[in-house]
């Protein structure tokens, strides 16, 4: 639990009312992030006690909180203060968020997309030149799949780049076929698979189209270099 004195406001105001909770500024951001972990409430407050001007230490009324919330219970009215109103973060802490959620969209469009004149994953650097060209505003409070949608369309007129996902035919010999199942999921799909005369495996995996790169390196990994991967046009 934070220090009062280090906590900050967040506010909400509906139908004249109007109500104040004193958190933690690091775990308030957590819990409004659509993409970060969950947060329990108890553990983000200062003081479990809903105010209408916390600067003056005037508390709400339970008439308010029934009338707004329909209920007094501090916990789960701060919850729908967090969860429907504002929290004054600072400066340095919006950037940083900005920072991080920007990292986190660059990084799934590196995964994700290609480019469609060759086929090929964009570097992230390329994608990361791209948005900061575009000047493109990060909000902290949106998800990354909302704003990756939003990002494609900024670069889209810079870099030639869509999301798709790609088959690939893979063989990999009897040694690393026993390691193929683990190896693959966390990549995507197994379309079909067929065990060879030889014990070798072949099948065919579709993947995210950015991970092409990073797919055939740990085919390569299990393998000893003995694997084979090629697109299927």
């Amino acid at each position: 639990m934070v220090n009062i004195d280090d906590a900050i406001i967040a506010k909400y105001e509906s139908f004249g009312e109007h109500f104040e909770i004193l958190v933690d500024p690091d775990l308030a951001a957590e819990f409004r992030n659509p993409d970060g972990n969950d947060v329990a409430i108890e553990d983000l407050l200062a003081i479990e006690e809903i105010f209408k001007d916390s600067k003056k230490g005037d508390k709400a009324s339970d008439e308010a909180m029934e009338k707004i919330f329909e209920t007094t219970d501090p916990i789960e009215v701060s919850k729908q203060i967090l969860e429907k109103g504002t929290v004054q973060l600072t400066a340095d802490q919006k950037r940083k968020m900005q920072e991080d959620k920007k990292k986190l969209i660059i990084n799934k469009i590196a995964k994700e997309a290609i480019n469609p004149q060759n086929g090929l994953p964009h570097p992230v650097q390329r994608i990361e030149n791209a948005i900061d060209e575009t000047k493109m505003k990060v909000d902290p409070f949106i998800s990354v799949d909302e704003q990756v949608k939003t990002a494609l369309k900024f670069i889209k007129p810079l870099i030639p780049i869509r999301i798709e996902r790609v088959k690939i035919a893979v063989r990999l010999p009897g040694s690393a076929a026993g390691n193929a199942y683990n190896a693959i999921k966390p990549f995507g799909e197994i379309l079909n698979e067929e065990w060879q005369q030889d014990g070798s495996w072949i099948g065919v995996v579709e993947i995210a189209g950015g991970m092409q790169n990073e797919f055939a390196s740990k085919m390569a990994e299990i393998s000893g270099g003995d694997a084979e991967t090629k697109p299927i046009k």
